[in-house]
């Protein structure tokens, strides 16, 4: 079987209106794909920066073995903001694909988050919290995304070293 050896690091994250950052992560396949060594999801710890840019530099290492190239590994995020009192609210999610060509690569992932309703609004406004998917699994998947009413919230950095191996045994040619 084909092989694909991910390394790298969740480096941080930009452009988020809310300190106290700290990211869920996951990587997400196909059924053709097995993970042969590592883990593939995670938690970063929070960062409350100075700056306004949070930094994590949490590893990736993670090892799979594949039948094919559908349903190639994609990021699937969730930021989480902790506020003053140690509350944790999403803070946004996110979703991108693993670069498909060998090499080290620098990936930015655009955040969104959903926007609710003017009372669901309000309530995060003087409560805390704000709104949350019912399904997560609508980050990964484009297929009811486009009903959502989200906003842009910032962007994730992620820094990955990709590492093919036996592709072009199965015709599969990588430029």
């Amino acid at each position: 079987m084909a092989e694909v050896h991910l390394i790298g690091e969740m480096v941080g994250a930009t452009e988020f209106p809310d300190g106290g950052l700290s990211c869920r992560w996951s990587l997400v396949t196909g059924p053709a794909w097995n993970c042969l060594e590592g883990d593939t999801s995670g938690h970063t710890q929070t960062d409350v920066p100075m700056d306004g840019n949070a930094k994590w530099g949490h590893p990736i290492d993670v090892h799979y073995s594949t039948k094919g190239i559908q349903g190639w590994p994609k990021f699937s995020l969730e930021l989480w903001h902790q506020d003053a009192y140690g509350r944790s609210s999403l803070s946004g999610y996110g979703s991108c694909h693993v670069p498909s060509t060998p090499g080290t690569h620098d990936i930015e992932c655009v955040c969104w988050r959903p926007v609710g309703s003017a009372s669901d609004q309000a309530a995060a406004y003087f409560i805390g919290g704000g709104v949350q998917l019912r399904n997560a699994d609508l980050v990964t998947s484009p297929a009811d995304r486009y009903r959502l009413r989200s906003t842009a919230v910032g962007k994730v950095q992620i820094q990955v070293g990709v590492i093919l191996r036996d592709f072009e045994k199965y015709g599969v040619v990588f430029s």
